[in-house]
């Protein structure tokens, strides 16, 4: 008998750093997050959303925590980490896979917003101990071992619905009015759009010419 999906039990896990450099290479864009939990979500009843970000010293991204967490999505931090070598480093994959594991006794569903390959033993765990696990993401940036794992039924290209997954020129989204969450923290658009993701080797990040880089990303790279 399967369940009335409105009962589902849904966690969200958000790999920004994938997201946003897949966003930005491919489209020149942000991710509206806020849009896409609530429209992935949809009438099931969301138990946990977690946004996996990328920091630096600075706190540059102190306004985009507080947008997340007025839309109800909690913020985890890594700080970037520069070695000897000179090679900056600094990803959530480790981090991600023991946060849904630990939380997965308490969910039906699994929800991972990333592109990266990395995640494919997470999503067979998972599936082998019941959980539904579903991937949303860029197609163009998307393992496709990935999408083949969890199944393309439970794949959402965001690619398809750019108007609602991604902000505009602006720093927002057009294509619908501001929610009562993101009216009471400025929007999220006016909150994100001075968040700077440190630079980071990743499936999605492929390398970017220095003059395509803000100052603050010109500066991390020196």
């Amino acid at each position: 008998m399967m369940m009335d999906t409105k009962h589902q039990r849904v966690g969200v896990f958000i790999d920004v750093q994938n997201m946003y450099y897949s966003a930005r290479n491919l489209f020149d864009r942000k991710v509206n997050f806020g849009n896409v939990v609530k429209k992935l979500v949809d009438k099931r009843q969301l138990i946990r959303a977690i946004a996996y970000v990328v920091s630096t010293k600075a706190g540059e991204n102190i306004p985009f925590f507080d947008a997340l967490k007025g839309m109800g999505i909690e913020a985890k931090e890594k700080e970037l980490k520069e070695y000897f070598s000179g090679q900056k480093k600094a990803d959530w994959d480790v981090g991600i896979a023991i946060d849904a594991v630990e939380i997965a006794d308490g969910l039906d569903v699994v929800l991972l917003v990333s592109g990266d390959g990395d995640y494919i033993p997470l999503v067979r765990y998972l599936q082998h101990r019941g959980k539904i696990v579903e991937v949303a993401s860029f197609r163009e940036t998307t393992s496709s071992e990935l999408i083949e794992v969890v199944g393309r039924h439970r794949f959402t290209n965001l690619s398809e619905n750019k108007r609602t997954f991604l902000m505009g020129d602006s720093g927002h989204d057009s294509s619908a009015p501001l929610n009562t969450v993101q009216k009471a923290n400025g929007g999220l658009s006016a909150s994100s759009s001075d968040f700077r993701v440190p630079p980071a080797e990743s499936e999605a990040a492929k390398p970017i010419a220095d003059e395509d880089l803000s100052p603050n990303e010109r500066a991390l790279n020196n």
